[in-house]
């Protein structure tokens, strides 16, 4: 078992959990390891290199792009289990899967390796195990890493939202789900395996992680004086109650064509995409160890 610990994931709190996990494991008669990454990308790396050397269960210690970096190494060895220990600001996909953030109750749940097989997404060719999205989101995460640049706080993001607000503008697509097609203006769809993202907003409330079926969130052109009362409602997963401009789709695959570039957000990596993006999804391709 090698634990991957991203040390500066949940503002060092990652970091702070490895006295706890060597204390743990040295009660156990299991061989472990712990591996601190140094800088972006080296998860998946790390994954690799202990897979080769023989560990079976690599568990991510840090937040969703610790875990979706793990996630990388193991699909593309083609082999390995997936453990997680939720250390980040937002642990979304711990959340989905019902992983415990106290570290104790996580770290039994690893020893017991209680395993079960989740679907795995795709968007763009791009794996991810929780939610991948388009549009209005995806802006705000990259105008809040820019303005983290200048405020090195929580208020950065209320900052990146009000500049995204006052800027953003409507995309025009035309959608392709399994059985249907949708031509409209969109603030932002987004496709979920997992049912949060951005620290517990429940995007997606009735998707399920391993029905071989992504659920997908549209929310349609909107005023933005009512988007203001929405956005609130998305914690508590009630966005649904807004039916003029919210929809909601089960799909195994989803092509969205756009007439302009957009932002494609996977766990808070942005991407630029040009004119199409395609999402699908593997039913139970990936074991992982949850509840």
């Amino acid at each position: 078992m090698c634990f991957v610990v991203n040390p500066v994931a949940g503002k060092n709190r990652a970091k702070s959990l490895i006295p706890y996990i060597e204390e743990k494991m040295k009660k156990t008669d299991i061989k472990y390891k712990i591996i601190e990454t140094t800088r972006p990308k080296e998860a998946i790396e790390i994954t690799k290199n202990v897979l080769e050397d023989g560990f079976d269960i690599i568990v991510a210690v840090g937040g969703d792009g610790t875990i979706n970096e793990v996630m990388i190494g193991i699909v593309e060895m083609g082999k390995g289990i997936l453990g997680i220990v939720p250390g980040g600001t937002g642990n979304d996909l711990a959340r989905t899967l019902n992983i415990p953030e106290n570290i104790k109750d996580a770290l039994d749940l690893i020893i017991n390796r209680k395993v079960k097989s989740i679907d795995l997404g795709y968007a763009d060719g791009k794996p991810f195990l929780n939610v991948a999205s388009i549009g209005f989101d995806a802006e705000i995460v990259k105008n809040t890493e820019k303005i983290k640049r200048y405020v090195k706080s929580k208020f950065a993001y209320t900052v990146g939202l009000l500049v995204t607000l006052i800027s953003y503008k409507c995309k025009k697509i035309k959608v392709k789900l399994d059985d249907r097609e949708i031509n409209d203006e969109i603030l932002l769809i987004a496709v979920g395996n997992g049912k949060y993202y951005g620290g517990g907003m429940a995007i997606c409330p009735d998707a399920v992680e391993d029905d071989g079926l992504s659920e997908i969130c549209f929310i349609k052109k909107i005023p933005k004086l009512k988007l203001l009362l929405l956005f609130p409602s998305i914690f508590k997963g009630k966005h649904g109650e807004f039916k003029k401009y919210v929809q909601f789709y089960k799909s195994k695959e989803v092509k969205v064509n756009m007439c302009n570039p957009i932002s494609l957000n996977i766990d808070g990596e942005i991407f630029d995409v040009d004119d199409e993006i395609i999402f699908t999804i593997e039913r139970r391709s990936i074991e992982v160890i949850a509840q």
